[in-house]
């Protein structure tokens, strides 16, 4: 599916739909705990699904209903499950400590670029306490039960390995310690992790780079949880807030562990005007003056940062940014190439990119089948003057499946334009 969209700014309220990262983390958990959890969510993505579907595979019981999902803790793990993963990150790094947690075998598939991104720290760290590998890239199988003890692991290459581990460990008969080697980056989504577990009664020690994990817990269903606002997702109309707004997004909570919630921050850096209160967060449009903004924390912002420096005055410089070359796209080509297929002046380096603000005058993107491109360039509609096409726009179905839906919300209603269409 393409997308043309007619420049018009956004203007309005619209609630933050669920938090994709929360929500892969209570699946998982409401899978491996005893009795039945319902999630609640409004709505979908397909890496949700993905997870879903794995965790059906491996035993529980799984279903969508009214207001969320309902999960029936598997009491017995299948045999040999095949677990597809579709193209989603954390599906895979999550599970495959899991699954060795309770299987003796299973076997790991998966689509788009997702047998290309790097899980071989993982794996490393699992060869060394009781699993095989048939492969260190999908398709794979995994053979023999995880065992405990100590862990080494860099945290500096994706937290997602972390949190697998972290998942996984509490259920083994043995204690467990994970040691990170270099400095955690994206901490925020382990602190999100660890919020999970005690939300499912487990129990795990932090103490500067080791997590301390007893073994022989038993994950307890809450009855019910809720999943939080989605930050990451939120973030996008939140700076065409900026651009164009004012816009208003509700159902986010303010002490979130997520740490997307930064873009608060960076938007007061680049100058626009922020209202943050419990019943949602205003962006107005201001005056935008280029910065520099560290996303090593926060890669998932990288995207729609550098369309805000694209608008901005002056130079704006997202930095500590390499480990965005292992994502849905490499993001550093991605959007260096979305800024100027749309008129933009853009500085692509090894680990950041530099951005002169100017004028934006529209043009064809290539999503590269990443949904955060294709939202990012839909975003920065708001301030071309002429239209945006965007190929490949339904990748958002990732992440956001309602996306162009809350954007027509916002005002581009008769202004964007869905299409089938090759890229």
């Amino acid at each position: 599916m393409n997308a043309t969209i007619r420049p018009a700014p956004l203007t309005g309220e619209i609630a933050a739909i669920a938090s994709k990262s929360d929500a892969h983390r209570l699946l998982i958990l409401a899978a491996l705990g005893k009795g039945k959890t319902h999630i609640c969510m409004e709505q979908r993505s397909a890496d949700i699904d993905a997870t879903m579907d794995c965790l059906t595979a491996l035993g529980a019981q799984v279903a969508a209903e009214p207001g969320g999902v309902s999960v029936i803790g598997m009491t017995r793990a299948c045999e040999n499950p095949l677990l597809d993963c579709g193209e989603s990150g954390s599906t895979l790094r999550f599970l495959l400590p899991v699954a060795a947690a309770v299987c003796e075998t299973a076997r790991f598939t998966g689509g788009g670029r997702l047998p290309r991104r790097p899980i071989g720290e993982l794996v490393r760290a699992m060869e060394a306490h009781g699993v095989a590998f048939s492969a260190d890239r999908l398709p794979l199988s995994v053979t023999g039960k995880l065992l405990g003890g100590t862990y080494s692991l860099p945290g500096n290459v994706s937290s997602q390995y972390l949190t697998g581990l972290l998942l996984a460990l509490p259920l083994l008969q043995q204690s467990s310690k994970i040691i990170l080697t270099t400095r955690l980056e994206s901490a925020a989504y382990v602190d999100l992790t660890l919020h999970a577990l005690r939300r499912f009664g487990a129990e795990v020690t932090q103490k500067q780079n080791a997590y301390e994990i007893p073994g022989k817990q038993r994950y307890r269903s809450p009855g019910q949880v809720f999943v939080e606002g989605d930050w990451s997702n939120a973030a996008f109309f939140l700076a065409a807030g900026a651009l164009g707004g004012p816009v208003r997004v509700t159902g986010l909570a303010l002490g979130s562990p997520q740490g997307d919630r930064a873009i608060l921050d960076a938007l007061m850096a680049f100058g626009a005007a922020v209202e943050a209160t419990k019943e949602g967060i205003a962006v107005s449009p201001a005056p935008l003056n280029g910065c520099e903004i560290d996303v090593g924390a926060t890669p998932d912002l990288l995207p729609v940062l550098a369309v805000l420096g694209a608008c901005a005055k002056g130079e704006t410089r997202l930095v500590n940014a390499a480990r965005l070359r292992l994502k849905e796209s490499d993001r550093l080509a991605s959007v260096s190439a979305m800024l100027r297929a749309l008129g933009g002046s853009v500085q692509e380096l090894p680990d950041a990119l530099l951005i002169r603000g100017g004028t934006l005058a529209g043009g064809v993107v290539d999503s590269c089948n990443d949904h955060r491109v294709a939202m990012a360039a839909a975003i920065a509609s708001v301030r071309c003057s002429g239209e945006v096409t965007i190929l490949g726009a339904d990748a958002v179905q990732k992440s956001y499946p309602a996306f162009f839906t809350d954007f027509n919300r916002l005002g581009g209603e008769g202004k964007c334009r869905l299409s089938l269409g090759k890229r």
